[in-house]
């Protein structure tokens, strides 16, 4: 024992420092909270890449791992306001990190348009009380507040959250605060050369109109000098309805549309059947990481991936 200890004084805080045990929500704030711990831990995720953070079901095991948390970071209640609720009574002790609600990086509004909404042409208000297309059943009283929570989707935004989380972690744990501030500035040199990448790649393409399958996409959009001609669906991805898609069918004519999207959330039939007897082209799209394996990695490839779809339907 004595030498047990005598060994132990020897080695330097950092490795005696116990790393927080950290849950994200989804995969790509995983994936920026694995890089900037690094080889010190490995954070967990709540919803695995490619899950509805608009519509999930918290299972017995999701709970224990709430539970077992030290640290939660996650986008906010205005993305998952279902979760707001079982992270006080499951997770009470944990330290919150609320994305959404730190400073350095521009908040978009939410915005209206074409074709979005009710038949009646009305918006949705954000009440998931039916199910979506795709089998999605949403049985959460969705308020997304005054802003669009999707903001993880533009590189520059995620430089900001890369040092909150940093902040958040040495916290938690200031003997390896160094070591996060660090791994903090690589990541953000890396998320600020992915920025300048893509602002490359997706020049030239401004005036080219397309169709969004929901509006989950501003945040890139905005980035890289995009703008959608309107959309199949609003913020919280409710299936379109007949007018909608009559409205849309015309809209395409209207405003020249090359390209509609689809994604998961909404599906691909809805594409198929507003760009019917058009020349305009379909693809999908991903904001989450659908079929990417999660870790540090992720969200680069998301955001390529991304910026690939958008350069490949619209040129």
């Amino acid at each position: 024992m004595i030498r047990l200890l005598a060994v132990l004084a020897t080695l330097p805080a950092a490795a005696l420092a116990e790393v927080p045990r950290v849950i994200t929500d989804i995969a790509p704030i995983h994936s920026l909270t694995a890089q900037v711990m690094g080889d010190l831990g490995t954070p967990d995720v709540l919803l695995p890449p490619g899950a509805d953070p608009h519509d999930f079901a918290l299972r017995p095991s999701d709970a224990a791992r709430l539970g077992e948390a030290d640290l939660v970071i996650w986008v906010g209640d205005g993305l998952t306001p279902w979760l707001e609720e079982p992270l006080d009574t499951l997770a009470p002790e944990a330290r919150k990190l609320s994305l959404l609600e730190t400073e350095g990086w521009d908040k978009l509004e939410i915005r209206e348009l074409k074709a979005m909404g009710d038949d009646d042409g009305h918006n949705h208000d954000h009440d998931h009380g039916h199910s979506h297309d795709h089998g999605h059943d949403h049985g959460h009283d969705h308020d997304h507040g005054s802003f669009d929570p999707h903001a993880w989707l533009d590189p520059v935004a995620a430089q900001a959250w890369v040092g909150e989380i940093a902040a958040a972690l040495s916290a938690q744990d200031p003997a390896n605060a160094a070591t996060y501030a660090q791994n903090a500035a690589t990541a953000t040199s890396a998320l600020a050369a992915l920025e300048q990448q893509i602002t490359a790649q997706l020049a030239g393409l401004t005036d080219r109109a397309y169709i969004l399958p929901h509006d989950g996409y501003q945040y890139f959009e905005a980035r890289f000098g995009l703008t959608a001609a309107g959309a199949l669906s609003g913020i919280d991805a409710q299936t379109p309805g007949p007018a909608q898609v009559a409205a849309l069918r015309d809209l395409m004519a209207e405003d020249a549309v090359v390209c509609v999207f689809s994604d998961a959330e909404i599906g691909d039939r809805w594409a198929t059947l507003v760009t019917e007897s058009t020349t305009a082209k379909t693809a999908s799209l991903d904001g989450v990481g659908v079929g990417l394996t999660e870790g540090p990695a992720l969200y680069d490839a998301m955001i390529t991936r991304l910026a690939d779809s958008f350069e490949s339907c619209l040129r």
